[in-house]
Formats: structure tokens, C-alpha cells, sequence
């Protein structure tokens, strides 16, 4: 590199001697006098260079280089870089095709050359810094696996689910049925077993079991998923839309889990998910032992040095996967799961609430809050029912069973009795008769027991079975009119053999 600057300043800023400024510089007489003949045709001084940078000082000392022209023909290098994205396509590849339709064309190392001035145009991506426990980069790959079925031998295809932890690279994959909710949810569950702790953010592609509506800005993830690392003390962070940048590590991650096991799996013949995982796990061990070219340690040697002890520990208790489903509370103050019909507090008819269930427990929220807790019930078309979560009126209506109903009756008198009886019997079930025994009771606030029993006896004796015809006799009061002898003047035995027994009902 010429020191133009530096001949410059020595002479016309510091006002040295050629000689002295020879000595000082390391350069020869030519050049001092070369240069500063260049400076003096143009009349500058040195307030002139100064402030010239160096590649301008040269550029007019000199002037600029005119670049070497390029006669070869050159490929369309933005077809080129977008063909570099399929699958297994090389840079050496390309040129070689290049090379057969331009026999005299580009060398390697020029067809390189201007492919990298090409990237440089591009724009500039930013380089992303892992720290250790830091991040989990999640995500499914394109090229499936699969196994046979042993009866038909048909080839069933499934999924491979691959994380990677973003500091030292250390991989987990293992195939799966689907990649629905419960199976994506599970292969988190295993992954972090596999890793010993958690990192403390998860980024997920935009798959529908992990994001509900994506966006770059405002994701909404998918409530499960949102539980399950709420459990694991974890945050989502999923990848914007369209930019597989955000989850370069996973994505380099599928490629190698590609390369590495599916690749070396495509004469294996396996006849179950279970042996497919087993050939995965012993393949996955080899590839996270392997030293990697860069780093010239493997990923789980890596991960002992720097990742392990930054992870955050595994919850105690292991995650429950559930059911989850929106409803609406019906009239009744009851919603429907799996054709059950689970009771909620009264004030929540019509009100939007979120079912959540379990094997074994039914729990309902209203606006994250927890309302009601059942246990899980496989009796379609049933109601369980908590009296707490009913109305007052309703409480008290509960309270009264056909067999409280009958020892009022007794207390009141034999008519009473026998005539509630006769209205239970003469019903196809004794519920259907439940209301009208319930109206007798209620007329027990207006009238005295000796009225209401001589009602009774008169509608007994004139084969009425109803709450009204009571009612009717009492308030035109029949009661008091005394009873023809042709009427009968004593109740029936309870124990006559068209009656049910007081136990019938309790």
C-alpha cells in the first residue's frame, strides 16, 4: 500500500527534508518525489488531503481502478440463489450444470467469487447470539419417516418432531403419529426429559397445535400449549410468519436429523412407531456424540460445558394432558362434555366458560378462574349436579324426595297420605306425579291439616288424582259439607296391594 498520507504530512505538514522523510518512512526517493509532484500539479496543500480518506487521497492521486471486464457469460444469479434453497442442490452442483450449457465460462472459483458479491447485495441479515439455556428452537420436518404395517404391509408415513437447544446444538427428534395437538404437546414432554431441564424460551413454527392465529407481532397461541410451558416456567416465542430465519438453528437441525437418520433409515424396514423410535434414539445418541467440524466437540460434550447447568430445572409434577373445550352454560346452569351435563354456579347461565377435563376430573373456568370441579362421568345423557351451584328456590324444591313428600302426607292425616299415594301410582313413574304432591305441601301455608285432609278424603272418594281438584274443594269450601253415606268414610290400608310402600319412594 503506498503511504501517500504519511509522505504528505512528513513534508508539507511537519516541513521535513525528502531525505529525513526517506529514513522515517521506509521508501524510497522515487516515491516522496512522485507524490508530491502529483499533489503540486493539482495545487493542493496539505489543509487539502487532510480530510480525504484514504481510498479518496489514492483515488486522486492515482485515480480509481477500472474493474476487469468479464467476458465470460454469467448465470441469473437470483434464479441461481433461489435454486440453492431445494433440498441437496450445491453450489458445485450449479456450476457444473453452468459449465455444460457455457463450456467456456466461469472457473469454480469465479462463479463463487461473483455469487458472494451477489449475496452482498442482498439484504443484511442479523447474526444471531445464543446464549446458554436460553432458547429451544422447535420445529417439524418436511421429509417424513415411516414403517409398515405388519398385516397388510402397507407404508403408514408419520412425523418427525426435532428441537434443538440453541447454544450448544444439542438435538432431540423422535417420530410421532401426527402432528396434532396431544402428540406435539407429549413430544415436548419427552424432549425435555431427554434434556434434563428447560430452557427459558420456546420458539415453535406457526403449526396450528402451537399457534392459533399467527402474526409477527401479536401470535395467539394455542391455550394447551400455552399451559404446558406455563408448567414448565417457560415463554413462547414463535417465529414470524414466513421468516425461517427466526428458527435457523431447528431448521439446520431438521436438515441434519435428515441427513443423519432418515437417510440412513431408508432400507430399514420397521413395522411399529415404538421400533422406528427405538432405531431414531440409538442414531440420535451417535449424532449428538459426533464432533462437529466448527466447534471440534460434539453437541453433548458442549452441552455438559455450557448448557446443562444454565437450564432451568423439570417441574416436580409431571404436565396432565387434557381436553379442552369452549361452551356456552345453558338455561339449566349446566354445560355438555362428551355428552354429560356438568352443573356451574346459577349466575353463569349464558355466560361463556372453558371446559377442561381429564381422565378422571371435569373443571370449568369462567374468565380463568376456576367455577366448578367435577368428577369425570361416562353416563351420556346424565347430569351431575352440586346443590351449591343452584338457585335458593331450587335448593329447597331438591330438599323435598317423594319420600319426604309421603311422611308430610301421613303427618297430615290418613286421606292425605292415601290420596298422595294414589296420585304417585296412578302415574306411568312416580316423578310425573312429583309437582302435584308438591302442590298439596304448598297449600299447607293457607290452610289448617284438618281441611286439607278433608279435601283429600272427598277427592279420594270422587277418584280425583290431582293437585287442583284438592285445591278446587278448598276454595269453594267442599270440605266443610259433610260426606254422604255412600262416600267412604276411611282411607284405604296403605298396604293394599295397588300401593306402593313409603320405602317404594326414599
Amino acid at each position: 500500500m503506498r503511504k501517500c498520507r504519511e509522505i504528505l504530512r512528513h513534508v508539507l505538514d511537519l516541513g521535513l527534508s525528502y531525505e529525513v522523510t526517506e529514513r522515517s518512512l521506509g521508501v524510497s526517493h522515487g516515491q516522496v518525489c512522485r507524490t508530491l509532484t502529483k499533489v503540486r500539479e493539482r495545487g493542493l496543500s496539505w489543509a487539502d488531503v487532510a480530510p480525504l480518506s484514504d481510498d479518496e487521497l489514492e483515488a486522486l492521486l492515482y485515480g480509481a481502478k477500472p474493474p476487469s471486464p468479464c467476458t465470460a457469460p454469467l448465470p441469473d444469479w437470483p434464479a441461481l440463489d433461489a435454486e440453492l434453497r431445494r433440498p441437496g442442490v450445491t453450489l458445485q452442483l450449479l456450476h457444473q450444470e453452468y459449465r455444460e450449457r457455457h463450456p467456456d465460462g466461469l472457473g469454480y472459483s469465479q462463479f463463487c467469487d461473483h455469487y458472494s458479491r451477489f449475496r452482498r447485495l442482498r439484504p443484511l441479515l442479523m447474526r444471531q447470539q445464543h446464549l446458554a439455556g436460553d432458547k429451544l428452537f422447535i420445529d417439524y420436518s418436511g421429509k417424513k419417516p415411516s414403517y409398515f404395517d405388519r398385516q397388510t404391509g402397507e407404508r403408514i408415513e408419520c412425523e418427525l418432531f426435532v428441537a434443538v437447544l440453541g447454544a450448544s446444538n444439542l438435538t432431540y427428534a423422535e417420530a410421532t403419529a401426527t402432528q396434532r395437538r396431544e402428540d406435539f404437546l407429549r413430544s415436548h414432554i419427552r424432549a425435555h426429559s431427554y434434556f434434563g431441564g428447560v430452557s427459558r424460551l420456546w420458539i415453535p413454527d406457526n403449526l396450528k397445535s402451537a399457534v392459533v392465529k399467527a402474526c409477527a407481532y401479536e401470535p395467539t397461541l394455542q391455550r394447551d400449549y400455552e399451559e404446558l410451558a406455563a408448567h414448565y416456567g417457560a415463554a413462547v416465542l414463535p417465529a414470524r410468519p414466513r421468516k425461517p430465519r427466526d428458527k435457523a438453528k431447528v431448521e439446520v437441525g431438521v436438515q441434519i436429523a435428515q441427513r443423519w437418520i432418515l437417510a440412513r433409515l431408508r432400507n430399514v424396514r420397521c413395522f411399529s412407531l415404538v421400533e422406528l423410535n427405538g432405531h431414531i434414539a440409538r442414531l440420535l445418541d451417535e449424532l449428538n456424540h459426533r464432533p462437529m467440524r466448527v466447534y471440534k466437540r460434539s453437541r453433548r460434550e458442549l452441552f455438559e460445558q455450557i448448557e446443562r447447568q444454565h437450564l432451568r430445572p423439570l417441574p416436580a409434577h409431571s404436565f396432565v394432558l387434557c381436553e379442552t373445550k369452549e361452551a356456552k352454560v345453558h338455561i339449566d346452569y349446566h354445560v355438555a362434555f362428551d355428552g354429560h351435563f356438568y352443573s356451574v354456579p346459577y349466575a353463569l347461565v349464558q355466560e361463556p366458560v372453558r371446559i377442561r377435563a381429564t381422565g378422571t376430573t371435569v373443571e370449568i373456568f369462567h374468565k380463568n378462574q376456576r367455577v366448578a370441579s367435577h368428577l369425570r362421568s361416562s353416563k351420556r345423557g346424565g347430569y351431575t349436579t352440586l346443590a351449591e351451584h343452584m338457585p335458593k328456590a331450587h335448593q329447597k324444591q331438591r330438599d323435598w324426595s317423594p319420600g319426604r313428600i309421603l311422611n308430610w302426607a301421613a303427618s297430615v292425616g290418613p286421606h292425605a297420605a292415601s290420596l298422595c299415594h294414589a296420585i304417585l301410582d296412578s302415574r306411568r313413574h312416580p316423578e310425573h306425579g312429583y309437582k302435584s304432591c308438591l302442590g298439596l305441601l304448598r297449600l299447607g301455608q293457607r290452610y289448617e291439616k284438618e281441611r286439607i285432609e278433608a279435601a283429600c278424603a272427598r277427592a279420594y272418594a270422587a277418584g280425583a288424582r290431582s293437585y287442583q281438584s284438592v285445591k278446587t274443594i278448598l276454595e269453594n269450601g267442599l270440605d266443610r259439607i259433610p260426606m254422604s253415606p255412600s262416600e267412604p268414610q276411611h282411607a284405604p290400608p296403605l298396604e293394599h296391594e295397588h300401593l306402593r310402600g313409603p320405602d317404594y319412594y326414599n
